[in-house]
This record gives C-alpha cells, structure tokens and sequence, in this order.
C-alpha cells in the first residue's frame, strides 16, 4: 500500500453495528471527522451479498493485502518494471537505461536511486556480485567507491530533508487550512507532482471536509492549461503511450517518498485457465475473441452489451446498483449468456434491471485479477490515507497511467456509466455516495486475495475503499489526462532514442553542434513573431493549407480557416460529399489537427494550443488535419 500502516483488514464478518473507532495515525487525526458519521449500509449489504455468492460456489473473497517479499525482492522488480533492468546488472541495454535516466527530474532521479542502493545492501548481505550504482551513470560520485562507501560518505541530501520535512508535518495541524468545496482550484500539470509536493513540504496542506456526500458540492478542480494545451489518455500514438506507465512508476513513487508513503505492490498473480468464454476470462482473452469478430474492440462486448441495456431501461430504476438481483436468476442467466450471448440469441428485453446490475457486478468480481490489478490494488486502496486532496488525485492519476490498456479503458466505460447513474439520482435515489459504497467492494473484494489483516480496520477501508471509488467517478476527467510533464518527458526520450542513428564522428558531431547553436542564436536575435507553415490533410484534400502562425494562433484558429476555405473557396476537395455536415457553421467538432514526426509520434492537439511554441519544441513534425474518430465518417 501506499500507506506506512497496515492495510485494512478481511471481511469476511460484518462488524457489529454499534460504530466502531477508526485507529488513525497521529497525521490524520486532524481531518474532519474522515467520514466517521457517514453511513455505510450500502457498502456493508453488498459485502454480504458477495459473501453470500461466494459461499454459494464455495470460494472466498476478502480484502487485498500485500504478501511480504524479502529484502531487495521488492525493489529489484520495481527497478525492472520502471524500464531500469540494467542497473540490476544486464548492461544489454544500457542506451535505453540511459536515455530514461536523462529525463527525470531531481525527486524522480533521488527516487530511483533509494531503491538501488535499498537492493545493493541486500545483495552484499546475500554476498553476491555488486551492482552497478545508479550514481555512475548520474555522475554524483567516483565509479571506484563501493556502494557501501557512497552512502556513508555521500548521502543524499534530498532525503535527508525529506526524512526532515516528513517529521515536522506529523506535527502540522491539518485542519488550520481548510478547503472552500465550492470555490475553484488549479491543477497544475506542467510541473512533476513530486516536485510539487517538495515544495508544498515547506508551507502547509489544505484539509477538505469528506462529508460531502449529500448533495453538498465537491471541491472543483480546473486544470491549468499551459500554451501547450492538455493531453488526454487516447492522444497520444499507442508507441508514446507505452512509454508513459514506466515514467508515472518512477513518478509515483517519488510523490510516495516525498510524502512519507510506502509505496508496496503485490506480486502478479498466476491466471487460472477456465473453460468459460466470458465470466472469469482475463481482460486480455476477452478482448482478443472480441476483436476477432469486431476489429479495435477496447471494452469486452458483454460490458458494453451490460452497460447498454442498464442505460437504456436501468439508469432510472429506484436502487439500480444497491438492489440485488435473485442470485439464483443471476447464475442462470449468466451460464444463458455463457452459451447465447456470441450466437445473438440472449433476449436482453426479457431481463429485470437489478439482475442485470447484479451480472454486471458479477463480471467485475468474477475477473481472474482484480479491474485495479492484483500488484496495483493496495495502492489503490491507500490513497485515502494521503491527507491532500489534490494528491489524492495526484497518486490516483498516475495510477490510472500505470494500468494496462485494457484495464484502464474497462475502468473509464464503467465509471462513465456510474456517472450516468448519479446524474439521474432524483429519479433512481442514487447520489454520488451511495452508487460509491456499492460499487467499492465489487473492486476492492478479490476472491484470488484471501490474506487475514488484522481485526479492527473494516470500517477505516471500508470508507477509504469507497471514497476512492467517489473521487474516480466524480474527478474522471482530470485522472484520465496526461500530465505536460510526463508528455515532455516523452519527448525527451524520443530525442534521445532518434540519436542512437545518427554518426558517431565526434568532429563532425561537434561542428553540426556549433552550427546548430550559431543558427539558435540568430533566430532568437531575430525575434521571429512570424512562421509560415504547412498543414496537410490529405484524406480530404489534394493541397496543404498555408499558415501564418504568431504567438495568437491556436489549433482552433487553424481549424476554423480551413473550414472557412473549405466553404468559401470550393477547394480541390477528395470526395464531393459533403465534407463538413454542420449547417455552414465553422465551429464544426467533426476535425482534429494531430501533430505527427519529430519528437512524438502522433499526438491528437488540444484546441487551445498555441502553434508557434508547439513549433519550437517540436520543428520538425508535420501538422495534419483528420476527421474526428468519435463522429460519423462523411465519405
């Protein structure tokens, strides 16, 4: 878990109704009654109708808990999944470790290099080979010094102050600054929430009241757009987005470090094999027989078929999620799906809504791996012990980031439609808070995770497993953006990776250097606030559109002159078809204008985004307009 305590313990019991006293770190006593008062009967009714289910087939379902791992066992297979095998020992890919090492920050760069030196002490303690030290390759310290003698002699002094700070704001009152829930707050993604958060270690926290439940308006949170606008998850080509879960580990991880969380993570569990062809299957087998009758299926087609039908007939039906279905109706219409569903014959019209709210919640649990993920589901479940709301969501973030792709876009479907439900509580008497302590055990209760925690901590994960699940729904948005400076990063790595093609001849490198250098200074003597560049579309169009950018012009400007052209000019346009479909308007939503080439691969540009400074961090891409995938095609 993220949290320096013991994760929250098993339900397999329900507590006794008299409430029972969260035991709480000395941190947390502050914040305003953690929802204490909240009421929890819907979250501890379904926890009895999945003890209920399970008993029935005879398995066990509890609440997760990370399994012990020996000393440097932990942060070896970190080391591995942040993309930094070679610090273990294989210097077969050396550039690559290189490379990511380069781009990260002062915090992410002392994060890495905590679990080096964590994993060299417990290699010398088993009297094996010594690793090579992170510090080499940074450059901090003599390659001649053993580990050992690094870390007496040259400690790091950023950790030093943090282990400082971290002491010290255990003894901050919380609850001095207290957040306004109706006013409106920047979130800063320009700048590494690590390095955020050191700065915030110097003054003092905001502390929100969590009873909010009943109506009373969340804090809002507005990203803060720089010149360079904002990037959602879907933006970016599927080759930038695999390098993101690695950089939003190492990120993650120092954000914990910053503020004194343990960052642990179970081990991947091995996937039973089943004869089934929808319930229990990995996300990962579902997708792949989907995909073979539906080509670019991202959700399982039975959760879209779920979802669909609930929307439709559902979305209004009084304790839709928190009324169970017959659970004996429920096994048989899922072992009909199990035999009808692909052949088309399943009668969705002939189901009551709360079974299908009931299969639906089945599906989740009945995942060979938990929605969250079996190494990630104790982080999940943690960031409720992170006093700051917007770190919250910070960790929460980087956690959406980290999820495998199939995951993540089975997450975004569902909480869409949990979205939809809170929307029509008036109708279905489903708030934000209900929908949450039903929806949380289904997440965060895996039968493949049956650990015994000790007594005590139901209700402490109880309301933290629920709030989680609040803040996913109602901060959907914001979670599923890529932070400006993960992107850059990205970018980084790119520039790094297209140099490993290029001549290695240090005279000719120097002079191409020299001329480079020579050839910036003339351009920012010169000032240009003038560029004239070319945008092409050439699914539409047989000619580019020439642009005159300044420090004004945005993607939106660029959009609307060549619709403008379009309508006006009868330009040499692919198909006759009427190409725009929007009542002669130019603010048509049915183009985009994607950067591709250069140091990104393709990414999809915000409206917002000033080209000029897109340019100069990235001159050589092409600019490219393109029909918008989530609108109809117009020829």
């Amino acid at each position: 878990s993220l949290s320096t305590r013991n994760c929250p313990c098993k339900m397999s019991q329900l507590p006794p109704k008299s409430p029972l006293v969260s035991p709480v770190s000395e941190d947390m006593n502050s914040r305003v009654e953690a929802l204490d008062n909240l009421s929890m009967d819907s979250f501890w009714l379904e926890v009895e109708n999945i003890k209920q289910s399970a008993e029935a087939e005879q398995e066990e379902c509890s609440l997760a808990e990370v399994k012990t791992q020996e000393e440097g066992e932990a942060e070896a297979e970190w080391l591995q999944d942040a993309g930094l095998s070679e610090l273990l020992g294989d210097r077969g890919s050396d550039n690559d470790n290189l490379m990511l090492l380069s781009t990260l920050t002062q915090t992410q760069a002392a994060a890495v290099q905590r679990r080096l030196d964590t994993y060299s002490r417990s290699r010398r303690r088993k009297n094996k080979h010594p690793v090579r030290d992170v510090r080499d390759i940074f450059g901090v310290a003599s390659s001649e010094e053993t580990a050992a003698e690094k870390e007496e002699s040259n400690p790091d002094p950023l950790w030093q102050n943090l282990q400082t700070a971290n002491a010290q704001r255990k003894t901050q009152d919380y609850s001095c600054t207290v957040r306004n829930p109706g006013k409106e707050e920047v979130f800063n993604m320009d700048i590494a929430y690590s390095e955020q958060a050191a700065v915030l270690l110097k003054g003092s926290f905001l502390s929100e009241s969590r009873k909010s439940k009943d109506g009373n308006p969340l804090t809002k949170f507005k990203i803060l757009k720089s010149r360079l606008g904002v990037t959602r998850i879907g933006d970016l080509s599927a080759q930038d987005m695999k390098k993101i879960p690695t950089l939003a580990l190492i990120e993650l991880t120092a954000l914990c470090d910053i503020l004194g969380f343990e960052l642990k993570r179970n081990k991947a569990a091995k996937l039973k094999t089943t004869e089934k062809r929808l319930f229990g299957v990995p996300l990962n087998t579902l997708l792949e027989n989907d995909q073979k009758l539906l080509p670019n299926t991202k959700v399982p087609l039975l959760l879209q078929a779920l979802l669909s039908c609930l929307e439709k007939r559902g979305l209004e039906t009084e304790g839709i999620l928190r009324v169970s279905g017959s659970q004996t109706r429920i096994k048989r219409l899922e072992q009909k799906l199990e035999r009808d569903f692909y052949t088309g014959l399943f009668r969705w019209d002939e189901v009551h809504q709360n079974d299908v709210s009931g299969l639906l919640k089945r599906f989740i649990r009945e995942l060979p791996a938990p929605l969250l993920t079996t190494e990630y589901l104790p982080a999940f479940a943690a960031v409720q012990n992170i006093p700051d709301l917007k770190q919250r969501l910070q960790a929460l973030n980087l956690l959406i980031l980290i999820l495998p792709e199939p995951n993540r876009n089975t997450l975004k479907a569902l909480l869409e439609f949990l979205s939809k439900v809170v929307a029509k509580e008036n109708n279905n008497k489903m708030n934000l808070w209900n929908v949450s302590t039903v929806m949380a055990p289904n997440l965060f209760m895996h039968k493949g995770l049956p650990n015994k925690i000790p007594e005590g901590k139901e209700k402490q994960l109880a309301e933290g497993a629920a709030d989680v699940v609040r803040m996913m729904i109602h901060y959907q948005d914001l979670l599923w953006t890529v932070s400006s400076f993960l992107v850059a990063q990205v970018r980084k790595l790119n520039e790094s990776n297209s140099k490993k093609y290029q001549f290695c001849d240090k005279r000719i490198k120097n002079l191409l250097r020299k001329i480079h250098a020579d050839k910036d200074k003339v351009e920012k003597n010169q000032a240009e606030p003038l560029k004239i560049v070319k945008v092409h579309a050439s699914l539409l169009l047989k000619d580019s559109l020439e642009v005159h950018l300044n420090n004004a012009t945005r993607v939106v400007d660029v959009l609307r002159q060549f619709q403008k052209n379009l309508c006006q000019n009868g330009w040499n346009i692919v198909n006759t078809v009427n190409l725009l479909k929007c009542n002669n308007s130019i603010e048509c939503p049915n183009l985009l204008l994607y950067e591709v080439g250069g140091n990104i691969g393709e990414h999809c540009l915000d409206p917002d985004t000033y080209l000029l400074d897109l340019y100069h961090i990235n001159p050589h891409a092409e600019w490219i307009i393109k029909q918008n995938p989530s609108y109809p095609r117009m020829f």
